[in-house]
């Protein structure tokens, strides 16, 4: 062979390597469409833990995806997700192990460490922001503290001035509104402030500042705390 022959041969291709900055450019896109992604996914699973695991494998799908051919990132992550949140549902452990009642409480069993809690703080954050954007206030109030933190449906009822049926409708209203579409825009100011008072109840166990805040003319009752859902035995009734 001759020296000429050995300086033209090709090596043979090293493996592909993403560019150091793709897996940023990767988690800005991802990120960008985040709270639509996880708003698809619990309109799907109707339940937050569940929608939050949608979102983990799709992050995962989306880093190993060869992302320079794809034309419409925003298309293609909301085709995945919907597509991962079907098959949750039509698998048969979901069919038997199907949440009937939304609980952002049980996130926080999973704030184990730094990136757990980001990622707890983010998920409560974008279902707090779901039902602003659905309920009526009275029906937001009632629902949060009923669905979250078993309120009673008496102090429900002395809280928002009307009747233990009008509270009972009121959490079944605000079930049925979920399952829409229809939304209003929501203020930044108000959603930080009720994420911030409903991690304190979680914390805390002290209901008085968040029913405060969920309605703000109602009687609190001093003497309430929280206990949230996942800690308390299952009920079958509403």
């Amino acid at each position: 062979m001759s020296v000429l022959s050995l300086e033209t041969t090709p090596a043979e291709p090293s493996a592909a390597r993403p560019a150091e900055d793709d897996l940023d450019v990767a988690l800005d896109t991802f990120m960008a469409h985040r709270t639509r992604l996880f708003r698809i996914a619990y309109r799907v699973l109707g339940d937050v833990p569940g929608a939050e695991d949608v979102l983990q494998e799709l992050w995962l799908r989306w880093q190993l995806t060869p992302r320079r051919r794809i034309e419409n990132p925003a298309a293609f992550l909301t085709t995945a997700v919907n597509r991962l949140a079907i098959n949750v549902v039509q698998s048969a452990r979901h069919r038997h192990e199907t949440p009937t009642e939304f609980q952002p409480v049980d996130l926080a069993d999973r704030a184990q460490d730094p990136v757990q809690r980001v990622e707890q703080t983010m998920a409560i954050g974008e279902a707090l922001a779901l039902l602003m954007a659905r309920l009526t206030p009275d029906e937001l109030a009632a629902y949060v503290l009923r669905k979250g933190f078993d309120y009673a449906y008496a102090d429900l009822a002395e809280l928002l001035r009307t009747s233990v049926s009008n509270a009972r409708q009121l959490v079944r209203r605000g079930q049925a509104r979920l399952e829409g579409d229809r939304e209003r825009p929501v203020p930044a100011e108000s959603h930080r402030r009720l994420v911030a008072a409903f991690q304190a109840a979680v914390a805390t166990g002290d209901l008085e500042a968040l029913a405060r805040l969920l309605a703000p003319e109602g009687h609190v009752h001093r003497r309430l705390s929280a206990t949230p859902r996942s800690a308390r035995p299952a009920r079958t009734a509403a």
